[in-house]
């Protein structure tokens, strides 16, 4: 512990050795898969520790350009410590739980040495001291999604899948980009202190255009609208890694990048009001989706795109620790979810809700630690995402109340669809003839610490603010008793409906008519964006082609040779093999020379 304290770069390195001794000996040693529990233990260690004695810093130079240097390095604060506590224990959790999951499984060590070298990507980018060391971990963590999503790439939908999740977040990464530039040009500088220090003499069009542009880049990795589309399709890769990737720590980065580099936020006013709305319009959006799911994990998939759309519009209302922690606390009860799931696809063979059903009687601690989870994602008191949910929504309602609205809305939506999953896939009878089991100890001891942390997170509220350097002002309690009744009332209409079974969604079907329809398209986004990218990429790619790589490109380098034929071919008009010629020529070259001469030497 003191030595991580001190040297936090362990941190890092330690999840890489892990992954390469895996990947090395892995391979005829099984056990050597619990190598993989020292990369997310590293980072739990160095993130308690460092909340008890914060500081510890350092750096290196990278790069030197027109007398200015690019340093990376790594600073541990508050920030860094939490969210790398966020990281180990829902790492911990994922790789114990895995070597259940997992087993028997062709790729068991690929899986485990990729999830040492995701941890140390993701331990990099949190404690990096400036936003060059968060870039580079930034686009490591989106390589090793990459990797884990298409991990059984024998299946085309799953090689798709992580092709498309890697290509939509590449949008975001290269305006994120852009914003970078812009603030070497500024400051000469990526470093925290340095970009922070020089926040309040930008202008404020520029202030205001790199916010936007670190916010498209935090859009693309935490799947806000319209770059959402590509985390659904992410559940194909292993359910373990949905829970710790798209549920935990990746997805999560772009709330963090936000919170980082806060002070570009709170100067830029107009990036402050578009992150709002996108927040506000993502997070109603993929609720109302999730209604419609049958698939279970697609079912959490939009409920954690909406769920992040709620942080963005906390950070957008300016309450950015309020953000932060409904960050930490999601990262316990939505981990859970995806790790109840993984133990009912595991244990069923299913993750259809019409082939679940009654699991309540032979997978009691998988129903009991989920029914948990599901009660603090509705945000039902006193369990944690009651209170880190209520402290946004009371900061965007004194904001305005019209998104407040839209989010008491997204509260009342999410009660029903995660109660509707949890009646459809633990209540009534058996809808299938395979037989249902729970898992081991290495299946249930994660399902019960993640539940405990989902029920006894909201405790931590208080001192999670003091150390962020702030106050936890309590949400106004008309508007909390307000929302936990309408969460409360929509969670005891939804298991009215769907106790009867899965049958019910026809009824409520026939009653929203085309509104369900348009919901369960995902309201046609994908759609209209697949097929814009595959008519305007071609296009303009033809475009450039046409113009630039033909006409400038390759006619600079064809023009340069055309040239010099041409050049030849007067210069070999000369040699014709006349001597009359050449005496003419001789003489005519002195009489220039001594022209030259003479005038040069006047």
């Amino acid at each position: 512990m003191s030595a991580l304290a001190s040297a936090p770069w362990l941190v890092i390195v330690v999840p890489l050795f892990a992954g390469v001794f895996i990947a090395v000996f892995g391979r005829n040693f099984r056990g050597a898969a619990w190598a993989a529990v020292l990369a997310p233990l590293s980072a739990l260690a160095c993130g308690v520790s460092a909340l008890a004695s914060p500081g510890a810093s350092g750096s290196v130079a990278w790069l030197a350009a027109g007398g200015r240097v690019l340093e990376v390095g790594y600073s541990v604060d508050a920030l860094s410590a939490i969210m790398l506590v966020v990281v180990g224990t829902v790492g911990l959790a994922v790789v114990v739980f895995s070597t259940a999951y997992m087993a028997g499984d062709r790729g068991w060590t690929r899986y485990f040495a990729l999830l040492c070298v995701f941890t140390a990507s993701m331990a990099g980018l949190v404690i990096a001291d400036g936003l060059l060391g968060l870039f580079i971990g930034w686009e490591l963590v989106g390589a090793c999604s990459y990797l884990l999503i298409g991990f059984w790439f024998e299946r085309p939908s799953a090689a798709s899948a992580a092709m498309k999740a890697f290509l939509v977040t590449r949008v975001g990464d290269a305006a994120m980009l852009v914003g970078l530039a812009l603030l070497w040009r500024e400051t000469g500088s990526l470093s925290f202190a340095t970009v922070l220090h020089a926040v309040p003499a930008m202008p404020t069009a520029t202030v205001t255009a790199v916010a936007l542009l670190l916010f498209a880049g935090a859009a693309g990795k935490s799947a806000q609208f319209p770059l959402h589309i590509w985390l659904p399709e992410a559940m194909e890769g292993p359910t373990p890694v949905s829970a710790l990737i798209h549920a935990a720590t990746m997805v999560a980065a772009g709330v963090f990048l936000v919170a980082r580099v806060w002070p570009v936020f709170a100067a830029a006013p107009v990036a402050r009001e578009v992150m709002l709305a996108i927040g506000v319009v993502t997070a109603l959006g993929a609720a109302s989706v999730a209604i419609t799911q049958t698939d279970l994990k697609r079912v959490l998939a939009y409920s954690t795109i909406s769920q992040l759309g709620i942080m963005f519009a906390g950070l957008g209302a300016g309450a950015w620790r309020a953000a932060f922690f409904h960050l930490v606390t999601h990262a316990a009860f939505k981990a859970l979810l995806f790790l109840g799931a993984g133990s009912v696809i595991h244990a069923t063979g299913s993750q259809e809700l019409s082939e679940l059903g009654g699991l309540w009687r032979r997978m009691p601690v998988t129903a009991a630690t989920w029914c948990v989870g599901a009660a603090a994602l509705a945000g039902l008191p006193p369990l944690s995402g009651f209170w880190s949910k209520d402290g946004v929504l009371d900061a965007v309602w004194r904001v305005s109340p019209v998104w407040g609205s839209a989010l008491i809305l997204v509260s009342m939506l999410t009660a029903w669809y995660v109660t509707r999953a949890t009646v459809l896939a633990f209540g009534g009878e058996r809808r299938s003839g395979s037989a249902a089991h729970e898992g081991g100890l290495a299946t249930t001891v994660p399902l019960v610490v993640l539940a405990c942390l989902a029920a006894g997170l909201g405790a931590v509220r208080r001192p999670l603010a003091e150390a962020l350097g702030g106050e936890a002002e309590p949400a106004a309690i008309a508007l909390m008793v307000g929302v936990t009744l309408v969460a409360a009332l929509a969670a005891f209409a939804a298991w009215r409906t769907y106790r009867s079974g899965p049958e019910a969604d026809g009824r409520v079907s026939s009653r929203l008519g085309p509104i369900w329809r348009w919901a369960g398209e995902a309201y046609g986004v994908d759609t209209v964006l697949s097929g814009f990218a595959r008519v305007t990429v071609p296009a303009v790619a033809r475009a450039l082609h046409d113009s630039v790589d033909r006409r400038v490109i390759d006619g600079a380098v064809e023009g340069t040779a055309k040239g010099a034929r041409r050049a030849g071919g007067l210069v070999s008009a000369l040699q014709s093999g006349d001597a009359q010629w050449y005496a003419a020529l001789m003489a005519a070259g002195v009489i220039v020379m001594l022209a030259l001469g003479t005038w040069v030497s006047r």
